[in-house]
């Protein structure tokens, strides 16, 4: 769970640093505090013999009907940041699953692989595994 949670907040800072006014202090205590909010969420519905099992719930989503993700106001509360300095898009989607983290800008838009993982990568460093968002 660590690894997939370190690389969908790795590719959530890569999006703050591009769209955000932030400091770069800002980002990384947001992202410090996001990490350990998802951590927080995750505990108890983390399946790897069955990743697809609440993926729902370990979904990251900011769209029209619901424009703030609850664990992304969490870390700005916790960080003291404005949600609107994140500079997010209006409507992304971020799956956080046992081997695997998935995004979608946009409702009908395609999803595409943030980061991937299997068991024989050993240490290696989950940010380094992310795709380019630009």
């Amino acid at each position: 769970m660590k690894k997939e949670i370190t690389a969908a907040v790795h590719f959530l800072k890569k999006l703050v640093l591009a769209r955000g006014r932030l400091q770069w202090h800002q980002i990384e205590l947001f992202i410090a505090r996001l990490t350990v909010a998802l951590h927080d969420k995750f505990q108890g519905h983390w399946y790897p013999g069955d990743p697809g099992k609440g993926q729902a719930y370990r979904c990251i989503r900011v769209n029209r009907y619901q424009r703030e993700d609850p664990e992304l106001l969490r870390a700005c509360r916790e960080s003291g940041v404005h949600y609107c300095d994140l500079g997010l898009p209006l409507e992304v989607t971020l799956w956080v699953n046992p081997g695997e983290v998935y995004c979608r800008h946009g409702e009908n838009s395609f999803c595409f692989l943030v980061a991937s993982f299997n068991d024989d990568e050993g240490g290696q460093d989950p940010a380094k595994k992310v795709t380019s968002i630009l």
